[in-house]
């Protein structure tokens, strides 16, 4: 459900490779957790009928690592790295002439006696995730021929009909209104909007057992656990208050406005920000942090003259 323009190009890229009876190219996907650039991986594996290899970067910790794991590969399998950008160096540099001419080369031995030793390896279709395409060498990144795909927020009805499947696999009963109200509150993602309706489902099994779950009910859930019909959780809210309250609405350096909130910079540059600011509740400027009229809108309050 959702993306539409990711599930053209590879739908293109797959059908082509295939009337060519060729492996696939290998294919980067980026972009915010929870998206799902996994379960994209998994589809392709499942859709052209091939084996599926999965780990991470952090994993790979040497270059014996990586060797192991490709030199098991059969011939068309899909081998999955998720948060590539983690990757040693020294292992990319490995991995370079592997994705381009399927050879792999190791060196054997240290000092006058080493050796390097070519592997020729099975054909094999790499495809890589990652939510810090910014910290991927442009080397690495020019290497995905299948291309580098972007995955895209999820609008709400997109965010409902996921929510309607995962639903029936969790043997839920919603009325229909009920799903958009969690989908407008998952934040436009669909790792998130599971979250919540197992919350939801857990709430409404304990104080409304044997009753269909209607969008009421959601909002009591939600209201409970501090999410509100933006999706903002406490945390967020705290940040919108010290900001406004405390700093006057900004501008406000992301020091002053960690120490007056009690997280960590890269907490609100990483994980509370760019939500707050891609609905519109603050701006990042060259002077701070700005709340902007939404946000006193939300909280209740008047935006000084």
């Amino acid at each position: 459900i959702g993306q539409e323009s990711i599930k053209n190009n590879l739908k293109i890229l797959l059908l082509a490779a295939k009337k060519r009876g060729h492996i696939p190219e290998h294919i980067l996907f980026y972009g915010p957790p929870g998206l799902g650039k996994t379960t994209l991986a998994h589809l392709i594996a499942h859709e052209t009928g091939r084996v599926l290899k999965i780990t991470s970067g952090p994993a790979i910790e040497r270059v014996a690592d990586l060797a192991s794991i490709l030199t098991n590969l059969q011939v068309g399998d899909i081998l999955f790295i998720d948060e590539i950008h983690r990757l040693n160096k020294m292992i990319e540099e490995v991995l370079y002439p592997a994705l381009e001419s399927g050879v792999l080369h190791i060196v054997i031995g240290k000092g006058p006696s080493a050796r390097t030793v070519e592997l020729n390896l099975s054909g094999f279709t790499l495809i890589a995730a990652t939510t810090r395409i910014s910290l991927m060498s442009a080397p690495l990144r020019s290497r995905f021929s299948g291309g580098v795909h972007h995955l895209e927020f999820y609008s709400d009805t997109e965010i409902a009909k996921i929510l309607e499947n995962s639903a029936g696999k969790l043997s839920i009963g919603l009325q229909p209104d009920a799903y958009l109200e969690i989908a407008k509150r998952s934040r436009k993602t669909p790792r998130t909007a599971n979250y919540l309706l197992k919350r939801v489902r857990d709430y409404a099994e304990i104080t409304y057992p044997d009753q269909p779950i209607t969008s009421s009910i959601v909002r009591e859930a939600l209201d409970m656990i501090g999410i509100d019909s933006y999706g903002l959780s406490g945390t967020d809210r705290k940040l919108l208050d010290v900001l406004i309250n405390n700093f006057n609405g900004g501008p406000v350096g992301i020091k002053t406005l960690a120490a007056g909130t009690g997280e960590e910079e890269s907490t609100i540059e990483d994980v509370i920000e760019p939500y707050l600011i891609q609905t519109g509740f603050i701006e990042k400027t060259m002077r701070g942090r700005i709340a902007l009229p939404k946000a006193y809108e939300h909280l209740g309050l008047e935006k000084p003259l």
